[in-house]
């Protein structure tokens, strides 16, 4: 029996693979219990006990558009709603325990890159800002307070203001990340061109409508030619989900220890593996109250030392989990 506050304290110290396999069993039959829509869909599947972590259903990413997924053990506290086009239904994330989600943003971060108070942080996320319900904007929010740096911030079209923090924070050889969205730092770079000694550049992905759609490669060659820097970093993230990957170079992500990628048969949903090309599948433990195993609409590589890689969209995965649950 999964003991809520004993679980939440494990799932941030997981140190084997073992401990990991474990905490997903006992997540998958805390929601199965709990969770009517994930418990409908696994009926569905005729899967209502499993031993591994590979016959663990993934529930369809766009579920979150059309149903409440909220464990029933809990109300919820905030939710968070994907970006948009017109027209189209947002993710809704139904968060029941915001500290977790806190928590978790916070834990990652300092896995891959020490305590915020080490950086100044600086974000260029104009299409989030512009709207109500993002978590990245709450993640980033946050993050900017425990930096306790008087030049740490949000920009949203403050070019000339950035760019001058930018200068002074080099003299000063202070460490910073500029986190962006895709079309906000392009939008930065053609107007100026840094030489980056102690700053990181991250980007969070996304054209949203602004610009033309280009390859993440693409994106990194322009990045550093603009900011004469080896690398860009990454930040994988979605409004379903309450844990992030990290990028530190090439495109390449690894995951937290309550975070984990597997790979699926674009056509084939229940084919899961740990390794290899297709659909990605992610195991979130964090995402306890909601759901912790995702069947996303992305595509991509899986490799041997866990880490991955984005390389497209499935667009037809919404349509077949969809389908799923209208025949029942």
């Amino acid at each position: 029996m999964l003991i809520y506050e004993k679980y939440i304290s494990q799932i941030f110290d997981i140190k084997s693979e073992e401990e990991f396999a474990n905490l997903c069993l006992q997540a998958f039959e805390y929601q199965y219990k709990n969770n009517e829509i994930y418990k409908r869909y696994c009926n569905l599947l005729k899967i209502k006990t499993v031993n591994k972590i590979n016959e663990i259903p993934f529930l369809p990413i766009s579920f979150f558009k059309t149903n409440k997924i909220l464990t029933k053990t809990k109300d919820f506290e905030v939710i968070f709603s994907s970006s948009s086009t017109t027209g189209s239904i947002p993710s809704l994330h139904y968060v029941s325990d915001i500290k977790v989600y806190e928590k978790s943003f916070v834990k990652n971060f300092e896995y891959f890159y020490s305590s915020p108070s080490n950086y100044v942080i600086l974000a260029l996320l104009p299409s989030y800002l512009e709207r109500e319900g993002s978590s990245l904007i709450y993640m980033a929010k946050d993050l900017i307070n425990l930096s306790q740096k008087p030049e740490s911030g949000f920009f949203l079209n403050q070019h000339e203001e950035l760019h001058q923090i930018i200068q002074s924070l080099e003299k000063k050889s202070q460490k910073y990340i500029l986190l962006g969205v895709s079309f906000a730092l392009l939008d930065f770079a053609e107007k100026y061109k840094l030489n980056l000694n102690h700053g990181i550049i991250m980007e969070t992905g996304g054209m949203k409508g602004r610009r033309k759609e280009i390859t993440r490669n693409e994106l990194h060659k322009i990045l550093k030619t603009a900011f004469s820097c080896e690398n860009i970093h990454s930040e994988y993230g979605m409004t379903e989900l309450l844990s992030q990957a990290y990028s530190k170079k090439d495109g390449i992500f690894e995951c937290p220890p309550q975070m984990k990628v597997l790979i699926r048969d674009p056509y084939d949903a229940l084919s899961v593996k740990t390794i290899g090309k297709g659909a990605l599948n992610i195991i979130d433990l964090a995402n306890i109250n909601s759901c912790c195993f995702i069947e996303t609409s992305d595509l991509g590589s899986v490799f041997s030392d866990g880490s991955f890689e984005i390389s497209g969209r499935f667009d037809d995965s919404e349509i077949r989990g969809c389908n799923l649950m209208i025949s029942e």
